[in-house]
């Protein structure tokens, strides 16, 4: 089992920015995919980042430019820094890692971003 917690959510201005982290703890060993995706109210669950071992990080449309998904593998821990948020990007966002094709979930935490 892997367990994921997120931490750094928060309520933020339009053109703010904050970073989100997702500690990794339990069977980490051999975690290929890491990343965020958000689900908004009366949305479903999208794809924000993912970045898998040894390969460019992969993002959104929405967030190109604006977000940046980091590693940091000693830590265990995976990082997203959000610039420029838009009140759009309201939603819970959650911590995601695939093993053997078996995905792992944090419980989430919340980016409200007021206009």
């Amino acid at each position: 089992q892997v367990q994921l917690v997120e931490s750094g959510g928060g309520l933020v201005q339009a053109g703010g920015s904050l970073r989100l982290s997702c500690a990794a703890s339990g069977d980490i060993f051999s975690i290929n995919v890491m990343g965020w995706y958000r689900q908004a109210p009366g949305k479903q669950r999208e794809l924000v980042a993912t970045k898998s071992s040894g390969e460019s990080p992969n993002y959104a449309d929405s967030v190109k430019g604006r977000f940046t998904i980091s590693r940091d593998n000693a830590k265990r821990t995976v990082y997203l820094q959000m610039n420029n948020l838009k009140p759009e990007d309201t939603a819970v966002y959650y911590c995601h890692a695939s093993k053997f094709g078996m995905n792992y979930w944090g419980k989430g935490t919340l980016v409200t971003v007021s206009s």
